[in-house]
């Protein structure tokens, strides 16, 4: 039985709440705890629930191609 298991990309920064898009630069740690950019800056860059480093998470597409392409 295979398992995938990938990052949960949360949506809202955990200390001022804003909102995350999945393409938006983030700060998690590795327990996935996640901030926005500004806040992560005021932490230095320190998780303050775990005290790991918080490094930029991966972004992904917002949705996935539409089929919408590059006309001719």
């Amino acid at each position: 039985m295979e398992m995938e298991m990938g990052l949960e990309l949360k949506g809202a920064c955990e200390k001022c709440g804003a909102t995350l898009a999945l393409g938006s630069v983030a700060y998690i740690c590795s327990y996935e705890c996640t901030f926005c950019t500004g806040c992560a800056g005021q932490m230095n860059f320190v998780c303050p629930n775990c005290e790991g480093e918080l490094v930029r998470r991966p972004r992904r597409k917002e949705t996935p191609t539409s089929g919408a392409s590059a006309g001719a």
